[in-house]
């Protein structure tokens, strides 16, 4: 995926608003809205179920039949856990060359609330472990295609998939154009914070979408380090501990290389210490590491070791707990050149901090000898979305892709710019037609791979978890 030139030329110059937003009107000449609509299996295509084995390879292998347990549960956790997949279907399809921070992995589940270094509570895109510079469509069609496999779970039809994606493609393009409004730094300070989301509920949600939004937010505010005392921790002989919950939670005294954890821990904090400003550092070191223990964490992200790390500070009252999560490569990498940075750690920070604005305040990366990773708190204000159960229902549904779509122009703007994209994307529908057909395309295409990975699991090719983890 190249730039093209005359995107590379608009670079190199301070063009109006007017000439920014012409220059993103002119890129239509090159890709269309409407082959956005294009979705072709190559003769060529990489088969799935290679695709997850070879991730397999790089990852903790006891934990690997919970991987694909979790994936095997329906196909939109299979649609979840399935990036690699699709940045591989996406490599082959028009592009327009529009570069923003991209999430990597955009469904309609990587969206939530977080705090601010200012203890806001603000809505946005929540994981970014695929992170990576690139062209923005294509995080726009892995969120319009979630919504669209999202909506079949919950026993919808294709017109209401149809709806859910318009609403997506709709909120986007309308805040693309208030976003090139706004001075860069007032961009910079743009938050879909509670005030504001109150707000545009009161205005437009139906009263069961405000209903479900304020108990997402009183969820959010109760979700802190003390909030976790006794759920993760017990009182032992030694003090408090993170309790033990195999294969889930372990306490470890070797690496999978062989490594000393302690010896482990130790080069990692300090790794990470030097990634902080001297005025967070300082405030790190006020806290005293307690305990550590290995944890399985989310769908995509199970396999790569991720840690919890367990501090006190004035007492066991004055709690700390951050969530140390390995960074390998994006699945991105191999479509768009490579970020320019130390460690895969790194590149994840980056983004986060370009995509969310003002995220955690313990927010850093780190290494040891064995791996690259970041680190964040592990609850501290955050309340993450689901589908279906008691999450997200046919009735909220409408309103939250509203949301989506908005909280995802929030983020290309903050990285890219917003003149340009909302010139290429306009005022009209066209860009909605497309990503409704793709959505569709790509939706039976994913119903197509679940097939063909439950086959992988009954036949052996693949391992399975049979308990419920």
């Amino acid at each position: 995926m190249m730039t093209s030139k005359l995107y590379k030329s608009f670079l190199q110059k301070n063009l109006s608003p007017q000439e920014r937003f012409d220059l993103g009107k002119s890129i239509r000449k090159q890709i269309s809205r409407p082959s956005l609509a294009e979705f072709k299996i190559p003769s060529n295509r990489h088969s799935p179920v290679d695709i997850l084995l070879e991730q397999a390879k790089t990852r903790i292998p006891k934990y690997i039949p919970i991987r694909h347990a979790r994936m095997a549960v329906d196909p939109f956790a299979f649609f979840r856990g399935s990036a690699a997949i699709m940045a591989n279907d996406l490599a082959d399809l028009p592009s327009p060359p529009i570069k923003v921070q991209l999430c990597g992995d955009m469904h309609v589940s990587n969206f939530g609330f977080f705090s601010t270094t200012e203890h806001q509570l603000v809505f946005g895109i929540n994981d970014f472990d695929e992170t990576l510079p690139g062209n923005f469509d294509w995080d726009l069609k892995r969120l319009a295609a979630s919504a669209m496999i999202a909506s079949q779970l919950l026993g919808q039809d294709q017109a209401y998939g149809e709806m859910i994606v318009r609403n997506i493609s709709t909120a986007y393009r309308n805040n693309l154009h208030r976003y090139a409004a706004i001075p860069f730094i007032d961009l910079k300070r743009s938050y879909i914070d509670e005030k504001v989301l109150l707000s545009a509920a009161t205005s437009h949600a139906n009263p069961a979408s405000q209903k479900y939004l304020e108990r997402l937010l009183n969820k959010a505010r109760k979700n802190n380090s003390q909030g976790l005392i006794g759920k993760l921790t017990e009182v032992t002989s030694a003090g408090m501990r993170l309790i033990e919950q195999p294969p889930l939670i372990e306490h470890l005294t070797l690496s999978i290389h062989g490594g000393k954890i302690s010896e482990l821990n130790d080069e990692g904090l300090n790794s990470y210490m030097q990634s902080l400003a001297e005025d967070r550092k300082n405030l790190l070191l006020r806290y005293k590491w307690v305990d550590s223990a290995r944890k399985v964490a989310g769908v995509g992200s199970v396999g790569t070791s991720c840690w919890i790390l367990y501090f006190e500070g004035r007492d066991v009252s004055d709690p700390l707990f951050l969530q140390t999560k390995q960074a390998q490569k994006s699945v991105l990498a191999p479509f768009f050149p490579s970020s320019q940075f130390g460690s895969e750690g790194e590149r994840v920070v980056h983004g986060q901090c370009l995509i969310q604005g003002a995220p955690d305040l313990f927010l850093g990366f780190g290494k040891t000898t064995e791996l690259e990773f970041y680190i964040r708190q592990l609850r501290d204000m955050k309340g993450g979305i689901s589908i279906g159960e008691d999450g997200i229902n046919t009735k909220v549904f409408p309103d939250f892709a509203k949301l989506f779509g908005w909280a995802l122009a929030n983020a290309h703007s903050r990285s890219g710019d917003p003149a340009v994209l909302a010139g290429y994307c306009g005022k009209s529908e066209a860009l909605d037609d497309a990503l409704v057909d793709f959505s569709i395309a790509y939706s039976k295409q994913n119903e197509a791979d679940y097939s063909t990975f439950l086959k992988a699991i009954h036949s052996g090719k693949m391992s399975c978890a049979t308990e419920n983890f």
